[in-house]
């Protein structure tokens, strides 16, 4: 049972941005292929409610923490996703890469659902 999520985990930047991809994943899979448009704003909703649920539970801080929860959801949203990765078409490219993708088609093993 110690290796699985605890609520200290869930509020944690790593813990919250590993439970926010899950969920995401497993859902959007759930739905199908029709899923994979829905799961970046199921992964925004569960990282807002992680963030919010941690608020709530923060009793040393004031008023400020909703508006800090709602930043913190952002971090957590872009921690889950790496939209701080460039997307692969803007990527430069470089000199000893040893995959190079044909006109139209990727090579790839997992495809982006962003």
């Amino acid at each position: 049972m110690n290796d699985l999520f605890t609520w200290a985990a869930l509020g944690s930047l790593t813990g919250a941005s590993a439970a926010t991809l899950l969920t995401a994943n497993v859902v959007g899979g759930l739905i199908g292929p029709s899923g994979d448009k829905a799961r970046k704003w199921i992964a925004l909703g569960v990282a807002l409610l992680l963030s919010y649920t941690t608020a709530a539970f923060a009793t040393e801080a004031g008023a400020e923490k909703w508006i800090i929860a709602f930043f913190n959801g952002l971090v957590i949203f872009s921690a889950a996703l790496g939209v701080n990765q460039m997307p692969p078409g803007n990527r430069p490219a470089t000199q000893g890469s040893p995959i190079q993708p044909t006109q139209g088609r990727e090579a790839r093993f997992v495809r982006s659902w962003v």
